[in-house]
């Protein structure tokens, strides 16, 4: 009887300095927000912004490389979702509402601290994602909405506003797709996303462009495609009967 073949060293090693590297890239975003940190710090929000897009490009793929490599099986002592989880949350929450602060898109910083709040309520509980793959409730993509409050310009008033509606999101039980673990639609989602990326740190290089406006509120379609996605393959959850 043929005896299964264990991996030998050679390749044992391979594939622990892979799941290493995996999570080094995940916690090279925690490199990107703390520099962003630095960069809002000095008033360059623009240098900010682009850090930004680079640790949501960075989580966008991380997930996907981790389960490629099977890094829970190599590395079992290395948590990749708590360490996610802390890149996720310095990344889409607190960079972010200081960016908000920094670019006057709040009256001040008292009106940061439900978005604080409510995201440290949604990192932290159990079934933040659904056992169909999906995001439970808004998933504090609080990086998203500070680029477009700045670069739309919008009023104080209105950043305020959807500071505290984003805030009640994450508390309403709405199911949110996960891009990379999508069954149906996952390359146009991907791929859509990427497209948005590009077109975000096109208004950011060139906030003088002629073709800059046009291109911002045309990147808002990928937002709607995103929720009316989510509302259509997710919905409500309701508990069970």
């Amino acid at each position: 009887m043929n005896q299964p073949v264990s991996a030998t060293p050679a390749s044992s090693t391979a594939r622990r300095l892979q799941a290493w590297g995996v999570h080094l890239f995940t916690a090279s975003g925690a490199v990107c927000g703390a520099a962003a940190l630095v960069f809002i710090g000095r008033g360059e929000l623009a240098s900010a912004g682009l850090l930004m897009l680079l640790s949501l490009l960075i989580d966008s793929f991380d997930g996907t490389l981790a389960r490629l490599v099977g890094v829970e099986e190599v590395l079992p002592d290395i948590n990749g979702r708590r360490l996610d989880d802390i890149v996720d949350y310095l990344n889409f929450v607190i960079v972010p509402v200081v960016f908000m602060v920094e670019a006057g898109s709040v009256p001040g910083w008292p009106w940061v601290v439900p978005a604080v709040l409510a995201s440290a309520y949604g990192f932290s509980r159990e079934n933040a994602k659904t056992e169909d793959d999906f995001f439970l409730g808004w998933p504090s993509y609080w990086n998203v909405v500070a680029l477009y409050l700045w670069l739309l310009d919008l009023s104080q008033t209105a950043g305020v506003l959807w500071i505290l509606g984003c805030a009640a999101a994450v508390f309403v039980p709405l199911k949110y797709i996960y891009p990379s673990k999508l069954r149906v639609l996952r390359t146009t989602t991907i791929v859509l996303g990427l497209a948005w990326g590009l077109v975000i740190t096109f208004a950011i290089l060139w906030p003088g462009s002629p073709a800059t406006p046009w291109l911002i509120r045309l990147s808002l379609a990928y937002l709607v495609y995103y929720v009316a996605l989510s509302l259509y393959l997710g919905g409500l959850k309701r508990p069970p009967s």
